[in-house]
């Protein structure tokens, strides 16, 4: 009777290296991105500034289900400021900021530990280039400030400050709370505003469109004074040795 020959040993551990590389684990991220944008696609969620909120859900539980929701959908690329229009249109200019800046939190965390952990590794090596690199550096040494200044002033794409801030040496500590602070103002801006926008002549929709106008155009001014400081960071680099040059030799 002939015995079938055992699976090699090392085998199991070659295909858990090989699911478990970086590239690998990369991949799963981008294939979990986009299922979570088709599902946007599919789930169509700016019908709820049209149909507004499921009547059979109200009270302290929909707006924690909004929160939920609101932190997947940014995850999943959904814009800001769509969401935050409509939790204050559906919850009002107080409990709309609430949900929404908790649906901020979590959707940064999501898309940080998402980042951190499946695509760091393959794409930190990567980073090449002086804007590229010049912004890690800021992110790895300076990550509460740089993320807090991103947050604050609006211009930069939500999804695109997580993932990068993903990939640099940046805290979970210093990425969150930087997040919560940061995004207080606008998103209590677009709140307030989806909140009024039954009435766009009243004096606090238009106060708080003018906040939006005014914090874009901060945005704009601090990029651009900012921009020359970006590429002296980016253009540091160590200072090559050199030998003491040897004095002239004279003849005899």
């Amino acid at each position: 009777m002939l015995d079938l020959a055992a699976p090699s040993p090392g085998l199991a551990a070659r295909c858990a290296r090989v699911l478990l590389s970086p590239w690998s684990r990369l991949g799963l991220l981008l294939v979990l991105l986009g299922g979570a944008a088709a599902a946007v696609l599919v789930a169509q969620p700016q019908r709820l500034l049209a149909e507004g909120w499921p009547p059979q859900l109200s009270g302290g539980a929909a707006v924690v289900l909004f929160g939920v929701a609101y932190g997947l959908c940014t995850a999943a690329f959904v814009p800001r400021p769509f969401l935050n229009l409509a939790a204050g249109a559906l919850f009002g200019a107080q409990a709309g900021t609430v949900s929404a800046l908790a649906g901020t939190v979590l959707g940064s965390g999501i898309a940080f530990g998402l980042g951190r952990v499946l695509g760091q590794s393959a794409l930190r090596p990567l980073v090449r280039g002086r804007w590229l690199t010049g912004a890690d550096r800021l992110l790895s040494r300076h990550g509460f400030r740089s993320m807090l200044a991103l947050r604050l002033f609006p211009g930069v794409p939500f999804a695109a400050a997580n993932y990068c801030a993903a990939v640099s040496r940046m805290g979970w500590f210093a990425f969150l709370l930087a997040t919560a602070l940061g995004s207080i103002p606008n998103t209590a801006a677009y709140v307030i505003a989806g909140s009024t926008a039954a009435e766009p002549g009243s004096p606090v929709f238009l106060a708080s469109m003018g906040f939006i106008a005014l914090s874009a155009l901060g945005a704009l001014i601090v990029a651009w004074r900012k921009r020359a400081r970006l590429r002296a960071s980016a253009g540091e680099c160590p200072k090559p040795r050199t030998s003491p040059a040897e004095p002239p030799r004279t003849r005899t």
